[in-house]
């Protein structure tokens, strides 16, 4: 019997020797093999990791910027004097939502507004406004002298009954319960800009 243990024991040479070429730990060897300082730079791939794909980005000089800012708003001044901007468009803030317009849009707003039928009201919370080739975007609103939107009350109306019921099984109960909101009907008329960007 202790032969045949004596015989189960590993020799330690043998040991040193698997654990040189890697082949008795191999999950080690790698280890070692990934933290060793031999490798070089040229060795390692360039990935997304290494450097990134796109280009460096470098700053932007404060004169240089300048110039392109009033360069930009040169171009869309002459653009709106010259009124070369196609059709306009713009998103306005109005009974507590925001609506994206253009000439002759209907817009139909489930609340009551105080104007009659054929009152020509502004929409003065204007968001953004834009064209063919440019767009003006407020930090929330654009100024009241550079966008001017305004729209025609068309008609005055209800919405359909809406019904809300409450019913309990085997209790004997039940609610109806009509709900009627008042609807307004708003005409674009016409969405102008002037030519006042500084």
């Amino acid at each position: 019997m202790l032969r045949t243990i004596s015989r189960l024991r590993p020799n330690p040479q043998k040991i040193s020797s698997f654990q040189q070429t890697g082949l008795l730990f191999p999950s080690s060897e790698r280890h070692r093999r990934a933290h060793s300082s031999s490798l070089t730079s040229s060795v390692v791939p360039l990935t997304s990791l290494s450097s990134p794909p796109w280009p460096q980005v470098r700053p932007v000089c404060p004169e240089e910027e300048r110039t392109r800012h009033a360069a930009v708003v040169q171009k869309v001044n002459s653009l709106i004097t010259s009124e070369d901007y196609g059709r306009l468009f713009a998103v306005v803030h109005f009974a507590s939502r925001q609506w994206k317009v253009t000439n002759e849009d209907l817009i139909l707003i489930e609340n009551h507004i105080p104007a009659e039928c054929g009152d020509r009201i502004r929409m003065e919370k204007v968001l953004m406004v834009g064209g063919e080739n440019f767009t003006l975007i407020g930090r929330p609103l654009i100024g009241k002298e550079l966008v001017r939107v305004e729209a025609t009350v068309i008609e005055k109306t209800e919405s359909s009954p809406k019904v809300y019921m409450q019913f309990w099984r085997r209790h004997r109960f039940q609610r109806k319960k009509f709900v009627v909101s008042p609807q307004t009907v708003l005409r674009v008329n016409s969405i102008a800009v002037a030519p006042r960007l500084t």
